[in-house]
């Protein structure tokens, strides 16, 4: 892939605000009667990603014109880049499938990572369920581990469960590692959040590195009853009001490409819970998606539907999602290659 294209396709595009497919003859009005609309989860049943998107699938229909069936299929892998890969290119380009986005996948774009197969400017993104604003990406172990602190993890060793790569469970864990001193041994290849649960419960790690509303939603009796202990807050400008004792990671760094460094891994959670569908579906179909998937993230019943499960709604349209995009793709090269290498390790 041709990076500088890419760099300057990105900004180009955002500068629009508009990432729609190339201009098609319109479908006709009701394209959808009838037909059914896939939704592609890159990880295991029962996890962040998974129930958001079971939730919007029961929504959805009734956002698009000819009420389609909506239906979740899960399809873990490569922590969400072999879903990725597949969406841009086998997937039939008619408009009838969409995906939640692993949110860190787009960067291996950004960082040339030889395993992407996909332009992330290039995506029909719908939006994003979530910008990050009520909630925290948490290094988590738990309770009755001896590690209270971070001060604690520079010490004594503590096992992290990790998905795959691009994966932020993964990266943050590194980052953890690396910049913040944290002596960690990542344990990888979970198929998503739940299995670490698991293994957490059994002993076999001493936790992972998860969303607040993520826990909201597998965990939250325990997590109100103080089986888990958050040691640092990734994601955050400032502390989450309902953490008000656990540091953000930019408080402890001090070193100023350390810095550079985390500002670039945490741009992805200002799109938390992305959506799209495979690049140069037609403009009218794309301009139906996004509408209802706007429609149904800025629902009052919705949103009340996904507190249920533990996610808190703060959606953002998909020229947000873009802006993201772009702002990734502009960050200075040597910050893209140094996250670059600490994927690879």
């Amino acid at each position: 892939m041709n990076f500088k294209r890419l760099v300057a396709s990105a900004l180009a595009l955002a500068g629009a605000c508009s990432l729609a497919a190339p201009s098609q003859a319109q479908a006709p009005v009701d394209f959808y009667k009838g037909k059914t609309i896939q939704i592609v989860v890159p990880f295991s049943a029962g996890g962040y990603y998974d129930l958001s998107s079971r939730v919007l699938a029961r929504f959805l229909p009734d956002a698009i014109p000819g009420h389609p069936n909506v239906v979740v299929q899960n399809q873990p892998g490569g922590g969400g880049l072999t879903a990725a890969n597949r969406l841009a290119n086998t997937v039939e380009r008619d408009g009838l499938t969409i995906a939640t986005f692993s949110r860190g996948v787009p960067q291996l774009a950004m960082v040339g990572d030889p395993n992407v197969a996909f332009d992330p400017t290039k995506i029909t993104w719908l939006g994003s369920l979530s910008d990050y604003t009520q909630d925290a990406y948490l290094m988590l172990v738990n309770a009755d581990s001896p590690i209270k602190t971070i001060a604690d993890a520079r010490q004594t060793l503590t096992h992290l469960g990790g998905v795959g790569a691009g994966s932020t469970n993964t990266t943050f864990a590194l980052l953890a590692r690396d910049i913040l001193g944290a002596k960690l041994e990542l344990v990888r290849g979970f198929p998503g959040a739940t299995d670490i649960w698991l293994s957490m419960d059994r002993g076999e790690v001493d936790g992972q590195v998860i969303d607040v509303s993520a826990i909201m939603s597998a965990r939250p009796s325990q997590y109100k009853a103080g089986k888990y202990r958050a040691l640092v807050q990734f994601g955050r400008l400032t502390r989450l009001p309902s953490l008000p004792d656990v540091p953000t990671a930019r408080e402890l760094v001090t070193d100023p490409k350390d810095k550079a460094l985390l500002e670039f891994a945490e741009i992805p959670f200002f799109m938390a819970l992305p959506f799209g569908a495979p690049p140069g579906i037609p403009a009218d179909r794309a301009k139906i998606l996004r509408e209802a998937f706007m429609k149904v993230a800025t629902d009052k019943a919705f949103q009340e539907e996904l507190a249920k499960t533990g996610i808190i709604a703060d959606p953002v349209d998909h020229t947000a999602v873009e802006a993201v995009i772009a702002k990734g793709a502009a960050m200075p090269a040597e910050v893209r290659e140094r996250y670059g290498k600490l994927l690879m390790q």
